[in-house]
């Protein structure tokens, strides 16, 4: 998707809309990615924030990731906000894509037995599809190796621009596709090509965090 497109869908209201309900929510935010903890976890979620949040989880990580640990008691659930621009412009997806490799591919190798969580939220979400390999038209970048794709457990995705094009991850990926989840509310923009852009901003609020943890968890316990 171009830049050009993006914007007439009217993300730059979208995006107003999140650096709003970042400023609201405040300490749900995060201010940075966190590191990899010197012991290994069980499980590590890797999720990108959405255009204009602020560095960190954002607000649909934020629940997401908590869902996770809610709903794995006993296990140890590592978290890493992937470090990228999120750019109004669309265009720093591929950067975005390639930390979220780098960082799978740096822990897969520190930590054997560590299973992971990739997730995204709005271009965030693109990020996910360019690093687990799908074409997208928001940018190129770094994908995670084949032989890591069993370590992957659950993809799960928020208003994805993928879907935009008829793409959708369970169609686009036989290694992803089985084990993802994607949400989109009627209406959005972003990814239903509606013009709602409250839509866009409820994948925290509507339940959909919520629930997108609770298919992670389910797919970690059974894999």
């Amino acid at each position: 998707m171009t830049a050009k497109s993006i914007k007439a869908l009217g993300v730059r209201a979208l995006a107003a809309g999140l650096a709003a309900l970042a400023c609201i929510i405040g300490g749900g935010v995060m201010t940075a990615g966190t590191a990899q903890a010197a012991t290994c976890s069980d499980v590590e979620v890797v999720f990108a924030r959405a255009s204009t949040e602020l560095p960190g989880l954002g607000i649909v990580g934020t629940p997401f990731v908590d869902g996770v640990k809610k709903n794995l008691p006993g296990k140890s659930v590592g978290s890493y906000a992937v470090n990228y621009a999120a750019d109004i412009t669309q265009l720093s997806a591929g950067a975005g894509a390639t930390d979220m490799t780098r960082h799978v591919t740096s822990v897969a190798a520190a930590c054997p037995n560590t299973k992971f969580v990739l997730g995204g939220y709005s271009q965030g979400a693109s990020v996910t599809d360019i690093s687990i390999g799908i074409f997208t038209f928001l940018g190129q970048g770094e994908t995670i190796p084949a032989n890591l794709a069993p370590r992957v457990s659950a993809v799960v995705v928020f208003g994805n621009p993928l879907a935009l094009y008829s793409g959708h991850i369970p169609t686009s990926s036989p290694a992803y596709g089985p084990k993802s989840k994607e949400f989109c509310e009627a209406g959005d923009p972003v990814c239903a090509n509606g013009v709602n852009g409250l839509a866009h901003l409820m994948y925290a609020f509507d339940g959909s965090a919520t629930e997108g943890a609770r298919f992670a968890a389910t797919r970690i316990l059974g894999s």
